[in-house]
């Protein structure tokens, strides 16, 4: 069955988004451009809301930027083809290889956990990775650690009332001090 994983660049005080709106702290270097790279390769299908949606539109073009480097080059080369559901109520269409979805996120994630496709489902946005983690949807947890604290924002984690055990699968530290963690929810059996 295919894996839901939800990755994002966040603060160490746990933020996406800083308090005004901000994140280019989060902008990667080189090495970490390659290991989102290689990560997105493992992706058939990316889950993303509006807001997400409309900032990654840059990529839509981005080969016509004269001063993107190579890894980011090669980033929307795997980017542009991949297939993207987008969750809006407010667009009425969406550019490249996306469609839209104005609801039933967890019926998608099953609808596609049930394809016999390649590549994980990953979320994007924290909004809808909220909605997919209270449905106990989401089975790897992915933030890319950046050495800022914002002080507030757009939480990376659901704020939910309830408990998620998870197994740290892998670490790596960038020489740009960013710190990748990848944790899969540990789904015991009940005793």
């Amino acid at each position: 069955m295919r894996s839901v994983t939800y990755s994002m660049g966040v603060s160490l005080d746990g933020y996406i988004v800083g308090p005004d709106g901000g994140f280019d702290w989060t902008a990667p270097d080189d090495e970490v451009f390659r290991f989102v790279t290689d990560e997105i390769r493992q992706v058939g299908v990316h889950l993303m809301g509006r807001r997400l949606y409309e900032t990654m539109l840059y990529w839509e073009t981005a080969e016509q930027d004269p001063s993107l480097s190579a890894p980011m080059l090669e980033w929307a080369a795997v980017w542009n083809p991949l297939p993207k559901v987008v969750f809006s109520t407010t667009l009425r269409s969406v550019q490249g290889n996306a469609r839209l979805l104005s609801g039933g996120l967890a019926q998608e994630i099953e609808r596609l956990r049930a394809e016999p496709k390649d590549g994980d489902i990953a979320i994007g946005g924290a909004a809808l990775a909220a909605e997919a983690a209270a449905a106990g949807l989401i089975d790897e947890y992915r933030p890319r650690v950046h050495p800022v604290m914002v002080g507030g924002g757009v939480p990376f984690f659901p704020r939910a009332e309830r408990r998620v055990d998870l197994d740290l699968v892998e670490t790596r530290t960038f020489d740009s001090r960013v710190v990748c963690l990848r944790y899969r929810v540990a789904r015991r059996a009940a005793r």
